[in-house]
């Protein structure tokens, strides 16, 4: 439940990321008459008939720079990773082999005989 929960509020996370400037024209249609009486810039000269739209555009630039910003952020967090590169660390032994000396004597030394075996003669 608890997983099911975590990933829906990731997904409706990330989906309002993309869609901000869809929730700042959302604010200015619910609230077009507070924003042209309150916080309209044009709101001393009626005979523009602004209505708030100055302070619309005002937030829908912000969101627009706010989400070139995000895309550019996620773009360069990307190039990093791509081209990320661990120092490797590369040890060489130098003893690969040690010496054993053991007290093993071989029999055969002691019964070869040199009559027997001799090279071939050539001509």
């Amino acid at each position: 439940m608890l997983k099911r929960f975590t990933a829906i509020l990731l997904l409706v996370t990330m989906v309002s990321a993309n869609f901000s400037r869809y929730f700042v024209y959302a604010g200015f249609e619910l609230n077009k008459k507070y924003i042209a009486t309150n916080l309209c810039e044009n709101r001393d000269k009626p005979w523009m008939h602004c209505n708030g739209h100055c302070y619309f555009m005002k937030k829908i630039k912000a969101a627009q720079d706010a989400e070139k910003n995000d895309s550019r952020q996620s773009q360069k967090n990307l190039f990093q990773e791509v081209f990320f590169a661990s120092a490797t660390t590369i040890t060489f032994h130098t003893r690969l082999l040690r010496t054993v000396s053991t007290p093993y004597n071989s029999p055969l030394a002691v019964a070869f005989s040199g009559a027997v075996f001799r090279p071939p003669q050539l001509g």
